[in-house]
């Protein structure tokens, strides 16, 4: 049966993967953007497009209300898909910058989930996932700004699982190693650079985007009801095994 989603941060690359296979599944599907050139397609096979901030309430609100419309008053999932990535050591690294870091991630996070846990909690039904990092769960080196951030979602979903487990909303995400997506180009600027960052990871390879992706819509659609306050580490095995 149809039913009505809403992606956060929709010009991402995961973002855009992440919607297309919700519309190939027959889904509405509404997209808070703020790069509206990156949604054009979206827009041509049928998605609400909202141009915005995922730190302007009043935008966010509005998406809401247009899934909202568009599920007949029910949000049946939505994905935080907004981030960045700074990697400066602390003492290189301005307050204002840490500060926009933490604005980006975890702020914009924290906002979608209180206006979403909002419209959930009147249907009584609902499934939210939210975008980690590996960093929020290992020590890498520079990555401290980006930890913090990360692992303040982290923390924050296993929070708003507990608060919504008995309101019939799933909170949920995942957590990411290094992905090849136009976020991580600066990092994979270099075959050198790719290399080493491969054999960081036990199986020696860098996330494609559709794992990501496939993943974040499975939490959405397809994931056991029990299943709630859970972080997905896919990151090759990077933050759990040795390699």
């Amino acid at each position: 049966m149809p039913k009505s989603y809403l992606v956060v941060g929709g010009s991402s690359d995961i973002a855009l993967l992440v919607s297309d296979l919700l519309l190939d599944d027959g889904h509405s599907v509404t997209v808070l953007a703020r790069d509206i050139s990156r949604v054009e397609s979206l827009k041509l096979r049928g998605a609400h497009v909202i141009q915005g901030d995922a730190l302007d309430q009043e935008t966010v609100s509005t998406a809401i209300g247009m899934a909202l419309e568009a599920g007949d008053g029910e949000i049946a999932g939505v994905s935080h898909l907004v981030g960045s990535i700074m990697l400066r050591p602390p003492h290189a690294l301005k307050m204002d910058v840490f500060e926009e870091v933490i604005r980006t991630n975890l702020i914009s996070a924290f906002l979608t989930l209180s206006l979403a846990g909002k419209a959930m909690l009147k249907s009584g039904t609902g499934r939210m996932v939210f975008t980690s990092s590996v960093a929020g769960s290992l020590g890498l080196v520079n990555h401290e700004a980006i930890a913090a951030a990360k692992g303040g979602i982290e923390s924050m979903v296993r929070s708003a699982a507990a608060t919504y487990a008995k309101r019939g909303i799933r909170v949920n995400a995942v957590a990411p190693g290094l992905t090849d997506t136009r976020l991580a180009s600066t990092i994979l600027r270099s075959d050198a650079i790719r290399e080493a960052s491969e054999k960081m990871i036990p199986l020696n390879r860098i996330n494609k985007p559709a794992e990501i992706a496939s993943c974040i819509f499975w939490l959405l659609t397809s994931a056991p009801d029990n299943f709630t306050g859970q972080v997905m580490h896919l990151d090759g095995g990077m933050s759990k095994v040795l390699g």
